[in-house]
């Protein structure tokens, strides 16, 4: 682990009672920084964010977090040491309202000089303030990511992890969610996101791994990726 790496994981290895997932898991992700972790389905990307919140303990391996190894720390601990975790099928509480949602994680454990609040999400995503007092079941699915995004940011996270940031969104709210991700980066939130949008997440992220069957394959900078077409179709071609 270099001592910049805000998150780093080493020769990480996972599995789900006999059937091993991660084989040797390794990537790292700087303060500031919009790192990507893309490759076809089930080759091991939530698994590799279950490992790092503690919801699948990883087996063996090195997960270091803002200098302390977290790999052994149960799902709540590593929520509060700052990271903020938008999983996929978002997973809001359907029965309390948009703003309920929101204030109920309401949290500034670091004590941030400027830390999100309620007025904050709002201003970032203004479809939910329209919908502030709608149930969460009542939301579309593209409102229900953005309160799953900003229910996040509510805990005032050091990294936000987006798994599967767009997946099922139509095309106009995709583009709302880059949008909202290249705004959270410019202003120095570091993020790790999970996603398919290859296009989309060369425009704005600075580097990129792509994981086969457990382990990283290939890991460059956006422009690297975009220069190699022939990785991105023997990696994330269907």
């Amino acid at each position: 682990m270099a001592s910049s790496d805000l998150l780093s994981l080493d020769d990480v290895v996972t599995s789900y009672g006999l059937s091993q997932v991660l084989f040797g898991m390794s990537l790292a992700i700087r303060a500031g920084e919009m790192v990507t972790l893309m490759g076809r389905n089930g080759m091991g990307k939530t698994t590799t964010v279950r490992s790092i919140m503690g919801l699948t303990p990883a087996a063996a391996g090195t997960i270091r977090f803002d200098g302390e190894d977290i790999r052994a720390w149960p799902a709540y601990r590593v929520a509060q040491r700052g990271i903020g975790l938008v999983p996929e099928g978002r997973q809001i509480f359907p029965n309390l309202t948009a703003r309920e949602n929101l204030v109920a994680t309401a949290a500034n454990r670091r004590s941030a000089a400027e830390p999100w609040t309620l007025a904050k999400v709002l201003d970032l995503f203004p479809r939910l303030a329209e919908r502030s007092a709608s149930m969460g079941s009542q939301l579309s699915g593209g409102e229900q990511q953005m309160l799953a995004i900003g229910r996040a940011l509510m805990t005032n996270p050091r990294l936000l992890i987006l798994d599967e940031a767009t997946e099922g969104l139509a095309p106009l709210v995709r583009t709302e969610i880059w949008q909202c991700l290249a705004r959270l980066r410019r202003a120095g939130q570091s993020i790790l996101v999970i996603d398919k949008n290859v296009d989309a997440l060369v425009a704005i992220a600075d580097r990129h791994y792509l994981i086969e069957r457990g382990r990283v394959v290939w890991a460059g900078s956006s422009s690297e990726l975009a220069a190699q077409p022939d990785v991105q179709h023997r990696y994330l071609g269907i």
